[in-house]
């Protein structure tokens, strides 16, 4: 197998999986989990009417606000600036200050930071969380609460910053709920403290939730050339015994969750960010997911935790505490936050692969200090590491290169008759010593390094806004100038004149003289992160052909001297 036919079956591979991914994105939902018996649901039409959406019961909808005004509460750390609605005591607003929206430029020297959660109805996310109960009074994600302040700041020298949020009833129930910061953290921890001042016990349940308005439809030269539009989005979560698994919104009708789990966590994913609401780990936990508002232009969906029974006798307290975690996929730290959290960088079926290689590419990172440099070098080492099959592969290039003149006066002989074609051919290959397939083994060992590796530079956060030389700003943005797509098609156009195409099927020849134009439109939209990949990829190994083909001439014209 020559290496014309290599790059063929590498770039229709590739069309494969996108198309692939795209398919499973539509139609592949996973099945639906065991309904927990050991919590009672039932249906909510203030939360949903969708037919099969289960919610715990007690959990209000959003239709019973109470009357009265509300304040927004800001509170910020060094990383996180929070906006708190006393209304619900929620999550409204999130600030990454770390991450701006676009790349700091001299013209644009202090962009606008990522807002995660967002209280605009076209872009609506709040985690949500409140406590519901059968015997007595309880602030759910509606009541109004009090705070002493609007503002709230981690001082310097400082590692915490909390806000309170108080909510009292007449019949002598209090509930303080307090949001603390850590420095240099994404995590939010949640403490809703119950204090009973009544005579009789309070009994009752907390949960938590996300609530979200899907990202809008794009046309389809953004569905293409934006990376956001391939990642994955919707709701995700975690249980020790079925691991990760994720529900994209257009299938909650279809395939609502309600399961019962300990020590498990559920997130709204999306491209670089997530959210979630991580419970105890010992706590058993009902997960399940509802639509509100389902026949709105704007219909919300939710992912929500139910806790278990909390009591608080006359005269005594009970807390319940949870964490959110607002932030950036940061591999290698969030397995630490909660168990499986890494998983939510989604690679799937591919992450044995690709975690290692994201590992890896991140001590390159930490040795060059630059990750275009590091993507180079990891594509140097996987090089290095696969020289010996990738020898065998351009050896026996090399050596049917040679037989192609042969070949082809083996069809003018024969004609259209195919089997004794095939026969001759056979007997030359024999003759001559050359194994046709010996090409394609390593087409099939670095093939799924290949497609794990493009899962981890379309979705690492770290090649975001990531600047590499010259002109590239933003290795996770396409090359403004095309100079990478435009150098990627003169390397697989010199990859052609290095194998010539005699004896080629013509339509395969075709579309061979025509596919470095197709590949550098394709790439010319993708992030340059990946486009460098492909580039230097190409180039190494048109120079491992070409040093090898020499090698081999050399040897068989030193063969005829002797």
């Amino acid at each position: 197998m020559n290496q014309t036919r290599t790059f063929l079956f590498f770039a229709l591979m590739l069309v494969a999986y996108l198309l692939w991914m795209e398919w499973e994105k539509d139609y592949v939902t996973p099945p639906p989990a065991p309904t927990p018996a050991a919590q009672t649901t039932g249906s909510n039409p203030a939360d949903s009417s969708v037919p099969g959406a289960t919610t715990p019961a007690g959990v209000p909808g959003e239709a019973a606000s109470p009357a009265g005004p509300a304040q927004l509460i800001t509170v910020t750390n060094d990383v996180l600036r929070l906006t708190i609605n006393t209304r619900g005591g929620s999550v409204v607003r999130s600030e990454l200050l770390a991450y701006p929206n676009e790349p700091r430029t001299k013209k644009n020297p202090d962009p606008a930071p990522v807002r995660l959660l967002d209280d605009e109805d076209a872009h609506f996310f709040a985690a949500q969380d409140g406590l519901v109960s059968s015997s007595g009074a309880a602030p759910d994600h509606n009541a109004l609460f009090h705070a002493d302040q609007t503002e709230y700041t981690l001082a310097n020298g400082e590692k915490t910053v909390s806000v309170n949020l108080t909510w009292t009833d007449a019949s002598g129930i209090k509930v303080v709920k307090r949001y603390t910061l850590s420095r240099t953290s994404y995590i939010v921890d949640l403490d809703q403290r119950i204090e009973n001042g009544s005579s009789v016990a309070w009994t009752g349940n907390a949960y938590q939730q996300l609530q979200r308005v899907p990202a809008a439809k794009v046309n389809w030269f953004k569905a293409y050339t934006d990376p956001a539009q391939h990642s994955f989005f919707g709701a995700a979560w975690y249980s020790p015994d079925t691991k990760f698994d994720q529900l994209l919104f257009a299938d909650f009708p279809k395939k609502p969750l309600n399961r019962q789990i300990t020590g498990g966590w559920i997130s709204m994913l999306q491209h670089y960010f997530f959210v979630a609401w991580i419970p105890p780990s010992t706590e058993a936990v009902t997960y399940t997911t509802t639509i509100v508002n389902p026949d709105t232009a704007t219909p919300r969906y939710i992912v929500r935790a139910f806790g278990p029974s909390l009591v608080a006798a006359p005269g005594q307290s009970v807390d319940s505490v949870a964490r959110l975690y607002i932030g950036p996929k940061l591999q290698g730290t969030l397995d630490a936050i909660a168990p499986g959290l890494e998983l939510t960088s989604n690679y799937g079926w591919l992450t044995i692969i690709a975690q290692p290689l994201h590992w890896l590419l991140s001590q390159l990172h930490a040795i060059s200090g630059n990750w275009g440099v590091a993507i180079i070098l990891l594509v140097l080492l996987i090089k290095a590491v696969l020289f010996k099959l990738t020898d065998a592969q351009f050896r026996s290039g090399a050596r049917m290169r040679k037989l192609q003149p042969r070949v082809q006066a083996l069809k003018e002989r024969y004609g259209d008759d195919k089997v004794k074609m095939q026969q001759a051919m056979m007997e030359l290959y024999k003759k001559e010593k050359v194994n046709p397939m010996a090409g394609c083994l390593p087409i099939l060992i670095t093939f799924p390094i290949f497609i794990g590796l493009l899962r981890v530079l379309s979705e690492s956060i770290e090649l975001r806004h990531a600047p590499f030389f010259g002109w590239i700003h933003d290795l996770s943005a396409s090359d403004p100038y095309y100079v990478l797509p435009v150098l990627y098609m003169l390397v697989t156009l010199a990859t052609q004149r290095l194998t010539p195409m005699t004896g080629m099927d013509p339509t395969q020849a075709k579309m061979m003289k025509v596919m470095p134009l197709l590949f550098g439109v394709f790439f010319a939209f993708f992030p340059s992160g990946l486009v460098l990949y492909w580039t230097v990829n190409g180039a190494t190994s048109l120079l491992q052909q070409w040093w090898i083909t020499r090698s081999v001439e050399r040897a068989d014209q030193k063969l005829r001297t002797t």
